[in-house]
C-alpha cells in the first residue's frame, strides 16, 4: 500500500481515537462524582449517605464502578457492589463481585447477574442509596424476563429484531414490556431508597429511556407500541407464542405497566449523563483541526441501513471533491442499521464501508478519500473487528484475493472481503460505548 494512503488511514485512526478517549468512562465519573468527606455531591444533589450500594452495567461498568469507589469512602458503601459487563470488558473491581455476560444477546450468565443485581435492590431501604452506573450494551447484559416469559423467549425475540433491521430504540421498546428491570424496573425494585444514576449515553439525541432499555428512567411507551412495532416489520407472528400472549395480555391490562412519567417512586431519583456520542464526535472534530483538516459535522444522528447511508454519503464526498482546495474531514456518529439478507460475517460498520467504496467506484469517486467507520465499543457486530478503513484501492485489493465485493456485500459478508484487503479496524475492547464513529477524510490533490 502507498505510502501517503499509509499516512491518512493512520490519521483517520488516529481521529477515532480521540473520539474514543473523550468517552473514557474514569474520566466522566471523576467529573460528576465528588465528596468533601461529609457529603456526597452527585451534580446538583448531595447527601450525608453512609449505606451506598453500588451497581454498574454495561461495557464500561469495570471502569465507572473502580472509578467511583477511588473517590467514595470505603466506610460509606455497603456490601460488595455487583458490576456486569461483557466478556471482552470483565476486568477485576475492587471490593465487587465481576460478572460477565453475553452482548448483543443475552445468556444463563447475564440472567444470574441480574437476579443477583435484583436480590440487591430488594435489600436497600429508606436513607440508603443505590448508585447506579449505566453503559451502552446494558440492555442485553442485564435481562430478567417477565414472570410468564424465559430467557430464550427474550433471545429469540431479539435476534428477529436485529435481522430484520429495527433501530435500537424499538428493540428497546420491545424489550422493556418483556423485562422486570428495563423501563424503570430497577427503579421501581430499588424504591424506597434513594437512587442516582450516572450514564454513559450509546443512543443518539441522549434519550435516556433508550439508553440500556432506561432501567432508572420513566418508560411512557406502552404494550400497544411494542406489539406495533413487531407488526410493522412482519415479525408479529414469528416471535415466540409466550412473547405474543404476554404483550397482549399486557395491552389488555393484566400485566404491570412500566412506571411512567409522574410515577411517585421518581420523586426519590436522579440521573446525570456524564457522556454520549455528541462529545466524542466533538473531540474527533478537534483533533482533525489539529491535524490540518478543514472539519465539517456530516451528522451527530446517523442513522438508517447502512448500505444506504453509504451510498447518499459517497454521492456527497464526490460532489465536495469538485469544490475543495484543502484537506477536508468529514465527522459523523450515530448507529446504522443492517437488514440481513445473507448468511455472511461481518457488521454495521463493515458494511458501511464496503458499501462506500463499491458506491464510490459505481459514480466515479475513484481516488482522494479515505473513510473509517467504527463501533466506539471496539466491536462491530459478532466479530473481533470494530470496523474498517477503506479508500480507493480497496476494491482492488478485495478483487485481488479471487473476491467479489458486490456479492460478498449482498451476502452481508463484509468481513473476510475486508480482511483480503487488509482494512478491518481492529482495536480491541475500548472498555466504553457511545455508539459509532465515521471519519471521511477528502485529500484532493494527493
Amino acid at each position: 500500500m502507498p505510502a501517503l494512503a499509509n499516512r491518512f488511514r493512520a490519521q483517520a485512526s488516529e481521529i477515532f481515537q480521540a473520539g474514543v478517549i473523550a468517552a473514557d468512562p474514569r474520566l466522566a465519573i471523576q467529573r460528576h462524582l465528588q465528596t468533601d468527606g461529609e457529603r456526597l455531591f452527585l451534580g446538583l444533589r448531595s447527601g450525608n449517605w453512609r449505606h451506598i450500594h453500588l451497581i454498574g452495567f454495561g461495557k464500561a461498568a469495570c471502569a465507572m464502578t473502580d472509578a467511583a469507589q477511588e473517590i467514595i469512602p470505603h466506610a460509606w458503601l455497603a456490601e460488595k457492589g455487583i458490576v456486569v459487563t461483557n466478556y471482552d470488558n470483565v476486568d477485576l473491581v475492587k471490593n465487587c463481585q465481576v460478572f460477565g455476560a453475553g452482548h448483543p444477546l443475552p445468556d444463563a450468565s447475564g440472567l444470574h447477574a441480574a437476579k443477583t443485581v435484583a436480590g440487591r435492590l430488594a435489600q436497600a431501604q429508606a436513607g440508603e442509596l443505590v448508585l447506579v452506573m449505566v453503559s451502552g450494551g446494558g440492555s442485553a447484559l442485564l435481562p430478567y424476563p417477565a414472570e410468564s416469559l424465559t430467557l430464550a423467549d427474550k433471545i429469540t425475540t431479539t435476534q428477529a429484531l436485529l435481522a430484520c433491521g429495527a433501530d435500537i430504540r424499538q428493540i428497546n421498546c420491545v424489550r422493556k414490556h418483556l423485562s422486570r428491570l428495563k423501563g424503570g424496573g430497577l427503579a421501581r425494585l430499588a424504591a424506597p431508597a434513594d437512587l442516582h444514576a450516572l450514564i454513559l449515553s450509546d443512543v443518539l439525541g441522549d434519550d435516556l429511556s433508550a439508553i440500556a432499555s432506561g432501567p432508572t428512567v420513566p418508560d411512557d411507551s406502552t404494550y400497544a407500541d411494542a406489539i406495533a412495532i413487531l407488526d410493522s416489520f412482519g415479525i408479529g407472528r414469528q416471535i415466540p407464542l409466550a412473547v405474543q400472549n404476554h404483550l397482549r395480555q399486557g395491552a389488555q391490562g393484566l400485566h404491570p405497566k412500566t412506571p411512567k412519567s409522574g410515577d411517585p417512586l421518581f420523586i426519590r431519583t436522579s440521573h446525570a449523563l456524564i457522556g454520549g456520542n455528541t462529545i466524542s464526535v466533538n473531540a474527533a472534530m478537534q483533533r482533525a483541526a489539529e491535524l490540518g483538516y478543514r472539519t465539517q459535522l456530516y451528522s451527530t444522528q446517523l442513522c438508517g441501513e447502512a448500505s444506504a447511508v453509504a451510498e447518499q454519503w459517497a454521492l456527497k464526498a464526490k460532489a465536495m471533491m469538485t469544490e475543495i482546495r484543502q484537506p477536508t474531514a468529514l465527522i459523523a456518529g450515530g448507529e446504522t442499521t443492517v437488514t440481513l439478507q445473507g448468511s455472511g460475517k461481518g457488521g454495521r460498520n463493515q458494511e458501511l464501508a464496503l458499501a462506500f467504496a463499491i458506491s464510490a467506484e459505481r459514480i466515479g469517486l475513484a481516488a482522494g478519500w479515505t473513510l473509517l467507520s467504527g463501533g466506539s465499543d471496539g466491536r462491530d457486530g459478532p466479530t473481533d473487528a470494530a470496523g474498517a478503513i477503506v479508500d480507493g484501492g480497496t476494491l482492488t485489493r478485495i478483487r485481488a484475493a479471487g473476491l467479489d465485493p458486490a456479492a460478498r456485500l449482498a451476502d452481508n459478508d463484509s468481513y473476510p472481503a475486508l480482511q483480503a484487503a487488509d482494512d478491518l479496524l481492529i482495536t480491541g475492547a475500548t472498555g466504553t460505548n457511545v455508539a459509532d464513529l465515521q471519519i471521511l477524510l477528502l485529500h484532493p490533490n494527493e
